[in-house]
């Protein structure tokens, strides 16, 4: 079968992309070895944090210029946002009624200050407040708490929605979605991408197109060594953590600038808690693997402790479930968004925070596709920042 297009991945960054390059006219196949949205996609716990994460800001010196790129790009996904529930026609639980990244410390509430400077500087709306002013906000919170930075767009969205949402508008726009089909060969032949896939019932299928979409999320280096590229995109296990329903209390998403944390309460009252905990990946080999990850008790208990720590107030509350999700992050933590100039057609959309910014990279990406140039510079984030590892390669 010819194409324009071929995306393989099913999730956000996948299913949007399709979405994306349907709306833009070109003929589009989707690839997706399970069902649409299993993968980190789906599992996540729907934050939109757009203040810089813990990860991100206790990197800064070694991202440098990068990062100042990171924030620019939020400014561009804010808006986005704004508005995704009526450009997919869906209702997506979407609520952006602020957050606060918290400080317990003098050393982090000085973390604060510099975050404060770097996404200022680049626009983004920030609010610092002392302890007072944050219990003003947030009675729940504890006594310990001596400050904050609010952001007033962050929020969360159901992420059991979202990439539902966009696989249905890119089907209305003619794209052919196909699940159960595991890739077993990307190849460039005849200035085309050929790629074989074999579907649950053992048929084999073949497609031909001129552009190839990586969004396979932590399994996106499998795919990538397919085409002979090594795409270091690293498989992380991550833990979540859903509280029985209670009435309406926290009304912020509640991040931690010295703790691993994020917490917020959803439409239907429950609490979810998370924050990057790590879960246990599969081993094979003595090597950790891309698969269904198993729950870290030692983990759990150190998640929900810091989130006693900061907000007694959930103490009453039982935990009704915890699972586990399976996400890909660079060892720059940036996600790889853009075209690998030594494969002509071969294009990226992986890691980083694949929910918050998903939309946003599909678009901007389908932009590049379509376009040549995306409507906001993707340089910080291109593949080929990596291209010195590919140089061994075939």
């Amino acid at each position: 079968m010819h194409c324009d297009a071929l995306v393989i991945g099913g999730g956000l960054a996948g299913c949007a992309t399709a979405c994306y390059l349907a709306e833009a006219g070109l003929s589009v196949v989707l690839l997706e070895r399970g069902e649409i949205n299993r993968g980190a996609s789906g599992q996540n716990a729907g934050s939109l944090h757009f203040q810089l994460e813990h990860r991100l800001i206790h990197h800064a010196d070694a991202l440098g210029e990068e990062l100042q790129h990171y924030v620019a790009l939020t400014r561009v996904a804010i808006d986005h946002w704004r508005n995704i529930e009526s450009e997919l026609g869906s209702e997506l639980e979407l609520a952006m009624h602020g957050g606060l990244m918290l400080a317990e410390t003098d050393d982090e509430i000085a973390l604060l200050e510099r975050k404060a400077g770097i996404e200022r500087g680049q626009g983004l709306e920030v609010e610092l407040l002392d302890a007072d002013e944050t219990r003003a906000r947030a009675p729940y919170l504890s006594p310990q708490v001596r400050g904050a930075l609010y952001c007033p767009h962050e929020g969360h969205c159901n992420p059991r929605l979202l990439t539902p949402a966009y696989a249905r508008k890119a089907a209305r726009l003619g794209a052919e979605i196909v699940t159960h089909c595991t890739v077993g060969e990307t190849r460039r032949q005849g200035g085309q991408w050929q790629v074989r896939g074999e579907d649950s019932r053992g048929t084999r299928r073949e497609w031909r197109a001129s552009v190839l979409v990586n969004a396979a999320g932590a399994w996106t280096m499998d795919i990538g060594r397919m085409a002979n590229l090594h795409l270091p995109v690293f498989p992380i296990g991550l833990l979540m953590n859903a509280t029985e329903r209670a009435a309406p209390f926290i009304h912020h998403l509640i991040q931690h600038v010295g703790r691993r944390l994020s917490m917020k309460q959803v439409d239907d009252g429950n609490v979810l808690i998370g924050g990057g905990w790590s879960a246990r990946l599969p081993q094979q080999l003595g090597q950790w693997g891309a698969g269904r990850a198993a729950i870290d008790m030692t983990a759990l208990r150190n998640n929900l402790r810091t989130a006693l720590a900061v907000a007694p107030g959930i103490e009453p509350l039982k935990i009704l479930r915890s699972w586990t999700g399976i996400t890909g992050i660079t060892p720059d933590q940036l996600p790889l968004i853009g075209a690998v100039s030594r494969a002509p057609g071969y294009f990226v959309a992986a890691g980083g925070s694949g929910f918050t910014y998903g939309p946003t990279y599909a678009r901007l990406l389908s932009e590049l596709i379509t376009r040549g140039e995306p409507s906001h510079s993707l340089a910080p984030y291109s593949p080929d920042r990596f291209a010195h590892m590919n140089m061994f390669m075939g």
